[in-house]
């Protein structure tokens, strides 16, 4: 078989997605702060890439909300803004519940246990207020239904919109309110393993709803 002649496309793709995947998880762990200009030329040399790439992830970043763009003006990260919270928010908790629901039935004895080791440990990280152990935490027990759901244009929304999110999960996760995701989690563990597929589904879209009141403060 001969060498197809679009072989450099993969690393090209791989390129603009780490590239997004690092200026993303700067803005969400504040490294860069909201208000903050991005400028090309600075962000390419940062990472040690062209600017192409810089731009195509700030374009990205700006279809999640994550960074304001003018035209022909400045790019900035966004602020922590209260509606951009409740509509990301909403659209992650729905496809939370819709994971959950279609997982159920499928989650093994390994995938529940797997959850239930995540909530530990993620248990300890609030006990020590350790968030971005917590944050860790949270995403592996999350991604157990999600996973099995195996539902690629719901993997994709959450890959898009769960970010926006991140920088509330902080602020909860720093505070009392991390102690209650314990419970939810345990709860939700539970009805996965009876097979009840439309409480556990409930309880992932009650668990992700619940940010907008750490938002809102």
């Amino acid at each position: 078989m001969p060498i197809p002649q679009d072989a450099q496309s993969i690393g090209r793709r791989l390129l603009r997605d780490d590239v997004y995947h690092r200026l993303r998880d700067a803005i969400v762990d504040g490294t860069l702060e909201p208000g903050e200009q991005l400028r090309d030329a600075e962000l390419a040399a940062w990472l040690g890439v062209s600017r192409t790439p810089i731009r195509e992830a700030l374009l990205r970043l700006a279809e999640a909300g994550l960074v304001s763009a003018l035209p022909g003006r400045s790019t900035t990260v966004s602020s922590l803004d209260p509606r951009d919270i409740r509509e990301a928010r909403d659209v992650v908790a729905a496809m939370h519940q819709l994971a959950v629901r279609e997982a159920v039935g499928n989650l093994t004895d390994a995938d529940l246990d797997a959850m239930r080791e995540a909530n530990a440990r993620f248990r300890a990280a609030i006990e020590k207020g350790d968030v971005e152990a917590a944050l860790r935490a949270d995403d592996a027990l999350h991604n157990v239904p999600v996973a099995v759901a195996s539902n690629r244009a719901l993997a994709t929304v959450l890959d898009q919109f769960t970010p926006v999110l991140r920088r509330a999960e902080r602020l909860r996760f720093s505070s009392l309110g991390g102690q209650a995701s314990v419970a939810r989690h345990d709860q939700l563990i539970r009805l996965c393993a009876l097979g009840d597929a439309d409480r556990a589904a409930e309880i992932a879209f009650g668990t992700w709803k619940t940010l907008s009141a750490v938002s809102e403060e």
